[in-house]
């Protein structure tokens, strides 16, 4: 497995439906396989329009299988064809009453690897998300994919140091956080929370957002999807806060295996200390 992984993002505007929402991402992964990616993720809830500004019964339309649904099928053809990991975030419905913020993770060779399900639900002004999702239950789970180790936090995760943590512990080397976050109290947010996570980890975070004004609220989605990597430090420029972008970066694996040498942040941590962080 080559040390340097070329990674790849999507930070798109909603197009108005589910058809030509997919068909976009496809030609855009299609960009990416020719520029020689070899993995790719796609923002929160891709296929649909951030449904979670409105608290409506028609939106659970959006929800399907995983992986046994329409979109997820799509995607492992697509992987098939362009040989890439693809991070597929869905609307995911279980059985009758039990629905999930979920990201399919597929390998190169189309095989559905399993998913995540995102942890933490917010219910705040124009993030109505506990009205559709219930909890994540399946753990931080890291996927071992053809690029390497490969694990998932989604959106309002990225406010809980405690998954980032599980994910470095469960072995995770890259981690995509697909989001739908707007202009507002947490923007300031969006450049600091990830590179901290990403140095308290050691390891490349890939943090997506999506972008512009969609048709059930006023959320305005500012972009500047990015990766970051052990250190902290941008890997190249961050994307454009108006307009919708494909991200391709060459990521240096080797780098974990150095910083986690220098600063040591595993070896000194204290699991003996940090029972009073789980109490209710």
């Amino acid at each position: 497995m080559a040390d340097v992984v070329r990674a790849a993002l999507v930070q798109a505007t909603w197009t108005g439906d589910t058809e030509s929402m997919i068909a976009k991402h496809e030609e855009y992964a299609r960009a990416a396989a020719a520029q020689g990616a070899k993995v790719i993720g796609f923002q929160e809830v891709f296929n649909a329009p951030y449904f979670c500004q409105v608290q409506e019964p028609e939106h659970y339309r959006w929800a399907e299988p995983v992986p046994d649904g329409p979109t997820v099928r799509r995607m492992q053809d697509l992987a098939r064809e362009t040989g890439m990991v693809i991070v597929v975030p869905v609307f995911e419905v279980e059985q009758s009453g039990f629905y999930y913020n979920t990201a399919a993770v597929i390998d190169a060779d189309g095989t559905f690897l399993g998913a995540y399900r995102k942890h933490h639900i917010p219910q705040v002004k124009g993030f109505w998300e506990k009205y559709y999702f219930k909890p994540g239950n399946i753990g931080w789970p890291v996927f071992d994919t053809a690029v390497g180790k490969v694990g998932v936090y989604i959106c309002y995760d990225r406010h809980f140091p405690e998954g980032w943590r599980q994910l470095g512990l469960n072995g995770a080397q890259l981690v995509y956080n697909p989001s739908a976050t707007s202009r507002g109290l947490s923007a300031y947010l969006w450049q600091l929370e990830q590179p901290a996570a990403a140095v308290a980890n050691e390891y490349f975070i890939a943090a997506i957002n999506r972008v512009g004004v969609e048709e059930y609220g006023d959320n305005d989605f500012y972009g500047t999807s990015y990766f970051v990597d052990p250190r902290g430090q941008f890997v190249g420029e961050v994307a454009s806060d108006s307009k919708e972008e494909l991200v391709v970066r060459d990521l240096d694996f080797s780098l974990i295996d150095e910083v986690r040498q220098q600063w040591a942040f595993y070896r000194d941590r204290r699991p003996d200390a940090y029972d009073g962080l789980v109490q209710p």
